[in-house]
C-alpha cells in the first residue's frame, strides 16, 4: 500500500511517498509561517519525485501534534481533504512520536521536546524496544525547568531531541547525562510519518478522515489573546 504522509506540527512543513519498499520520496521546507501555501506544491513535487500518481495512494497519513496551533490546523485539513477527494483511510501519528522514531538506535532514555512558545514545551519519554520506541509518560506541556526537574530525577543518561531541546539547550547543557541530538533531527519528519504509518496499515489501524483528532494539549495562542483583551 502506498502512503501519503503530511507533517506540519512546527515551522517546518514536510511531505513522504512509501510503502513496503521503504521511503520514495521526501521533501521538508521551512517557511515561517505560509503552511497553507507550502503543502500542496510539495504533494505534488513528492509525488513527480517518486513517479507516483495521487490516485495510486491508499492511505494518508498525518502528523496529530502537539505542536503549532495553525500548522497543525494547515496539515491536518489538508491531509483530510487528500483523503475525501482520493476516497482513503487514514492514519494519524503523534508529533513526539515522529522525534523519538528518528533517533530509535540509541540505548538512552529519550525524551521528544517541541517548542510550544509562551516559554513552555510539549514533551515525553520514550525507550526503545524493537523496531522503534515505546512511550512510557504521557504527553505533557510544562516549561523548560519543570523538564529539567524531571530529568533531574532519574538517574539515566538521556538523549533529548527536537528544537524545545535546542531552543532552551542552556537550560539542559548544565544537567548531567543529558545530551542533545543532531539540529537536523530537531523537527518531526515525514519519511517518519511514512514508516510508522506503514507498520499501522499492515496491522489495518486505520481511522476515517473524521475521526482524526488532533492533539493539542493546550488552548491555542488565538484564544488566550482573545480572552486577554475581552478581560481588559
Amino acid at each position: 500500500m502506498l502512503i501519503l504522509g503530511i507533517e506540519s506540527a512546527t515551522h517546518q512543513v514536510g511531505c513522504a511517498l512509501g510503502g513496503h519498499e521503504g521511503v520514495l520520496a521526501s521533501a521538508h521546507t521551512a517557511r515561517g509561517r505560509r503552511h497553507a501555501e507550502t503543502i500542496v506544491p510539495q504533494i505534488r513535487f513528492v509525488a513527480h519525485q517518486a513517479r507516483i500518481e495521487l490516485q495510486d495512494v491508499g492511505c494518508v497519513a498525518v502528523d496529530l501534534g502537539p505542536g503549532l496551533y495553525t500548522g497543525l490546523r494547515v496539515g491536518i485539513s489538508s491531509a483530510m481533504a487528500m483523503a475525501y477527494a482520493l476516497g482513503v483511510p487514514m492514519i494519524g501519528v503523534s508529533s513526539l512520536d515522529l522525534l523519538a522514531f528518528a533517533v530509535r538506535h540509541t540505548n538512552r532514555l529519550i525524551v521528544a521536546a517541541i517548542d510550544a512558545r509562551r516559554q513552555e514545551l510539549f514533551y515525553a519519554f520514550y525507550r526503545q524496544v524493537p523496531g522503534g520506541v515505546q512511550r512510557v509518560s504521557p504527553a505533557e506541556v510544562g516549561t523548560p525547568d519543570d523538564l529539567a526537574s524531571e530529568l533531574l530525577a532519574t538517574s539515566e543518561e538521556v538523549l533529548l531531541v527536537g528544537d524545545g531541546a535546542h531552543r532552551y539547550r542552556e537550560v539542559f547543557a548544565q544537567l548531567q547525562k543529558i545530551y542533545i541530538a543532531e539540529l537536523d533531527l530537531a523537527h518531526p519528519s515525514a519519511a517518519s510519518l511514512v514508516q510508522l504509518a506503514h507498520a499501522r496499515a499492515l496491522r489495518e489501524e486505520f481511522v476515517k478522515p473524521w475521526e482524526l483528532r488532533p492533539i493539542y494539549l493546550r488552548v491555542p495562542d488565538a484564544d488566550v489573546n482573545w480572552k486577554t483583551r475581552h478581560s481588559r
